[in-house]
């Protein structure tokens, strides 16, 4: 069976490392690589799309990096229990227009005992930034 370390139930140093593996993983901008960090019949709520298991993540991954170029994402530790993690993140990007974008949200993570995350809820505000704003 596939599994992903650290597995639950998580302790606070565990959830931290499992946080700090999804943001390396996310700023590779490689979809398959992400994908593979999550059940094959995982369920996402993105903003306001809903996507189901590992396929749909890759399509979702590469046409958001068609729009979203030279992306930075920071997460931080929220809360976690035994196998879930709460966490709050930004994340920069620029449009083909060269406008930049700061984006703000909170992500939900539910795992399963192989360390899958099987469940991911995020909700996302953008807010329109100049070049000399960017922190990331």
């Amino acid at each position: 069976m596939e599994q992903k370390f650290p597995l639950p139930p998580f302790t606070m140093e565990t959830a931290q490392e499992k946080i700090q593996t999804a943001e390396d993983a996310w700023n590779s901008c490689d979809p398959e690589r992400i994908s593979k960090a999550y059940t094959p019949d995982s369920e996402w709520r993105n903003r306001d799309q809903f996507i189901n298991g590992r396929a749909e993540i890759v399509t979702f991954l590469t046409k958001k990096w068609e729009k979203e170029l030279d992306y930075k994402l920071k997460k931080e530790y929220w809360a976690h229990t035994d196998n879930r993690i709460a966490v709050r993140f930004e994340y920069e990007y620029r449009t083909a227009e060269h406008k930049w974008f700061r984006a703000y949200g909170n992500e939900n993570w539910e795992f399963d005992e192989n360390g899958l995350m099987q469940k991911r809820f995020a909700s996302i505000n953008d807010l329109e930034i100049s070049a000399e704003e960017r922190r990331l």
